[in-house]
């Protein structure tokens, strides 16, 4: 750091104070949500943390003007807070912008209007931001990680804020947003639904009327509960609409959207161009496409045994682990065009042996009763129309249309 003399270090803060008050008066909320903004590094929020720790009166002028005292419930452990990230002590930074933010939300619900909404979404942003630093933090010296649990609480109270009439309630859908980060990260998934009921089913919201930012970050979201929860119609709707409103600039944010979507639309039967898994650098699903195009079961399980950590992080594995059963409806599939090249009159009767001797070829070992049993599936789960000569061990396929595409729906249906 350079030098700085006690002169700078007071026009510094004195400046950071005029433009918080100044902020205020004209409801500028541009300037207002810059002065929050912790994690940008700004250059004029560090250079005020420099100030700090050489100017130890920073309360004094704080107290002896009114246009600075009426909030300093809020910059006085914004200050706090400065001082502690310059210096990368994020558990007591969080734990001093907390309180910030308690007096700032404070003060938001009084004022009438919406104008420093965007600094209450800056704030919002912040307290998870800090709160998952603190924790990693903490985690590092052997203590329980707690700060993001106390975010979620406090977001939670920001979200009753918002969510009620008026212009505030635009922000409500941020919130939510941010909430669902802190779930997520957490492992709490399920107090998802409460937030979600909230605004899906409260008749003061129209979703059309939130910023397209936060549609767009709430539809990847709650897609990606619909894809935990197997209901793949509903995640494809709204992984779908993600990805549709999604800035095609963002490649980082489309790639996140993909990387769910592809298994709900391999779900579902809808295959992905090679192009598409490489230019969002998704070739973990290339080989489970091919599996799929070739009816090669063991190509697809050895795709799952590579690339197993990463399914499973993703929460994608067992989605694509029941993609097995297309996989077979392909190969049986192949066996039958083959088999009505050669004799068309009997295409439609495919012999038990023959799918275990397509599949040895496969190396996989399995024998006829396995395969009876793998049968039974398929044609219960109508991916192939036909039925049974259980004496015979044939598998008798309807002679119109014997394997049903799935046309978007899901396997189960």
């Amino acid at each position: 750091m350079a030098y700085l003399s006690m002169g700078e270090a007071h026009r510094r803060i004195t400046e950071y104070l005029n433009r918080f008050s100044d902020a205020v008066s004209y409801q500028n909320g541009v300037s207002f949500k810059s002065l929050f903004a912790l994690s940008s590094n700004s250059h004029f929020l560090l250079s005020v943390a420099d100030a700090l720790a050489l100017f130890n009166d920073a309360n004094r002028l704080i107290n002896q003007n009114d246009n600075y005292s009426q909030f300093s419930d809020i910059i006085v452990p914004l200050f706090r807070s400065l001082q502690h990230y310059k210096h990368s002590n994020f558990v007591e930074t969080y734990n001093a912008f907390e309180k910030t933010a308690n007096a700032f939300v404070q003060e938001f619900r009084n004022w009438e209007s919406a104008w420093a909404l965007e600094a209450l979404f800056v704030i919002v942003y912040e307290i998870r931001v800090l709160a998952e630093k603190a924790d990693r933090q903490l985690a590092s010296n052997g203590k329980a990680p707690e700060k993001l649990k106390g975010a979620g609480s406090l977001l939670m109270k920001v979200f009753g804020i918002l969510a009620g009439k008026g212009a505030k309630r635009v922000g409500a859908l941020y919130v939510t947003c941010q909430l669902f980060k802190i779930y997520f990260k957490l492992g709490t998934v399920h107090l998802c639904r409460s937030v979600i009921r909230s605004i899906e089913t409260a008749r003061i919201f129209d979703f059309e009327e939130f910023p397209k930012r936060d549609k767009v970050t709430y539809m990847y979201y709650t897609g990606r509960l619909e894809v935990f929860n197997e209901n793949f119609p509903a995640a494809d709707h709204k992984l779908s609409y993600a990805l549709k409103h999604c800035n095609p600039q963002h490649e980082a944010n489309i790639r996140m959207i993909l990387k769910y979507l592809i298994p709900v639309k391999l779900s579902i039967g809808i295959l992905p161009n090679h192009r598409l898994l490489e230019k969002y650098n998704l070739l973990e699903y290339g080989n489970i496409v091919l599996a799929l195009k070739r009816g090669d079961p063991r190509l697809l399980r050895r795709a799952l045994q590579d690339h197993e950590d990463w399914f499973l992080r993703s929460g994608v594995y067992l989605v694509l682990e029941k993609i097995e059963l297309q996989v077979f409806q392909r190969l049986v599939k192949k066996i039958y065009i083959i088999q009505k090249q050669r004799d068309p009159s009997r295409a439609h009767q495919v012999k038990l042996e023959v799918i275990v001797k397509a599949l040895k070829w496969l190396e996989i070992d399995m024998d006829v009763d396995e395969v009876e049993c793998i049968m039974a599936m398929l044609i219960f789960k109508n991916l192939v129309k036909g039925y049974f000569a259980h004496k015979s061990k044939v598998a008798v396929l309807s002679k119109q249309d014997p394997f049903p595409k799935l046309n978007g729906k899901p396997v189960s249906s």
